[in-house]
């Protein structure tokens, strides 16, 4: 398959219009001789800087597929013929240099009526998620019992799945969740020996070895795992919703984590920052077997987020103030109000990483010592690709 996500049609009229959000859940790969991926990078592309590129080779959706991988930037549609011939440019110090930016993120256009905006958001993830309802998947979802994974569960009517350890935040979070919304939840239970198994692959799937990236994907592939075997397709995720609605305390803090001086500015940084992440999440899901899904990714979605006025962003009594009042439309109050932990922490992974590495001789003094006890994990180099999304 040359191309994934949208259709080569929905690509081709992106490419002549210049839409960043044509509609679908992002795309990558090769249409008519140009390597493309979409805006936000919902699709993991690499090119190989050991080689020439050409529309049959040198390029691939998995980092482990090629030498010395290069994230593709999103955004970006490049001519395989213009690469090839100057694939010097890959080895620069700005490999980013060699793709050609042909979208970028909309500015915000804020409706002026605040219901309009709401029920705008409202028909764009009713959109989203009946498309995935209407595709010939068994879908099951990552249930960490916070509003973003509740309202995707309950617009899916799928099976619950809660991954970690037996004392964990997420897993007390997902029970009492699920028992609101009357839903039954499976229980993935963890235990150390657990992580050391995983750690090896989740680094070398997502091609990456730093604590904070493998602390991250290691919650979604063992959740992955247990519903691979259980017979499902997909896994689908509430991912995207803290960045594109103001889900983090630094947008309302506007602490030395961000640039901008207004909560508007700082919510458009962490949108910015999902081309970086969303490799990884995607990567280890699919290296479970499992196609991942993200329906508040849609572009739909996207598009409504930006419309958003600026009091139903985040302030410091509540964060995804207009998110979080749509999905009350479906969700039980209990469900709707609640904050939750980043999933490395309300699963209690990283905790436990950290005591892994500490129980093998890598201890805190020696700095970074999470990501050498993974590195030690390896019998090889992971071949990374280090080489971060321009924005």
């Amino acid at each position: 398959m040359s191309l994934r996500g949208s259709s080569p049609s929905v690509v081709r009229g992106a490419l002549e219009t210049g839409d960043p959000l044509p509609s679908g859940a992002g795309f990558a790969g090769v249409v008519d001789g140009l390597l493309v991926r979409d805006v936000l990078g919902r699709v993991p592309l690499f090119v190989d800087r050991s080689g020439q590129v050409s529309v049959s080779d040198g390029w691939a959706f998995e980092p482990t597929d090629l030498e010395d991988p290069v994230l593709v930037p999103a955004g970006t549609a490049t001519s395989l013929e213009t690469l090839a011939g100057d694939v010097s440019r890959l080895h620069s110090k700005s490999p980013t240099s060699a793709f050609e930016r042909r979208w970028r993120l909309p500015e915000p256009d804020p409706e002026a009526d605040p219901d309009a905006a709401l029920e705008s958001l409202d028909r764009a993830i009713r959109t989203a998620t009946d498309t995935v309802r209407a595709d010939d998947r068994d879908v099951a979802v990552a249930f960490s019992g916070g509003v973003d994974s509740a309202l995707v569960a309950e617009r899916l009517d799928a099976p619950l799945y809660v991954v970690g350890f037996p004392d964990s935040h997420d897993v007390e979070a997902a029970r009492s969740a699920a028992a609101a919304m009357d839903r039954e939840l499976t229980v993935v239970e963890l235990e150390p020996a657990d992580l050391e198994r995983a750690v090896p692959a989740v680094a070398r799937a997502i091609g990456r070895t730093n604590a904070m990236d493998v602390q991250i994907a290691l919650p979604l592939s063992l959740v992955g795992e247990r519903v691979a075997a259980d017979g499902y397709d997909a896994l689908a995720v509430g991912q995207g919703a803290d960045e594109l609605f103001g889900g983090y305390e630094k947008v309302v803090h506007l602490d030395h984590r961000v640039d901008a001086d207004t909560t508007r500015g700082a919510v458009r940084e962490s949108i910015l920052t999902l081309p970086d992440q969303l490799p990884r999440d995607v990567l280890a899901i699919e290296a479970t077997g499992l196609e991942p899904v993200a329906p508040l990714l849609y572009d739909a979605v996207v598009d409504a987020a930006l419309r958003l006025p600026d009091a139903l962003l985040a302030d410091e009594e509540r964060r995804k103030r207009g998110f979080r009042r749509v999905a009350g439309r479906y969700l039980p109050e209990e469900v709707t109000d609640r904050n939750k932990k980043a999933v490395q922490y309300g699963s209690l992974v990283a905790r436990e990483l950290d005591r892994l590495a500490r129980q093998n001789g890598y201890k805190r003094r020696i700095g970074d010592h999470v990501t050498k006890y993974i590195e030690s994990l390896l019998d090889d180099p992971v071949r990374t690709a280090t080489d971060r999304d321009s924005r």
